[in-house]
């Protein structure tokens, strides 16, 4: 996806909808942004 190459923190999980809120950081500030649980891989 459009994130592949951005590290970021996990800030919120939603289990029942499968959906993680992650914090990134674009344009120098940091950004949350909701991801399906398949786009995200731990570090």
């Amino acid at each position: 996806g459009p994130f592949i190459d951005f590290i970021g923190k996990v800030e919120e999980v939603n289990v029942e909808k499968g959906k993680v809120i992650v914090a990134l950081s674009l344009f120098g500030r940091e950004t949350p942004v909701e991801l399906d649980f398949l786009s995200v891989e731990k570090l």
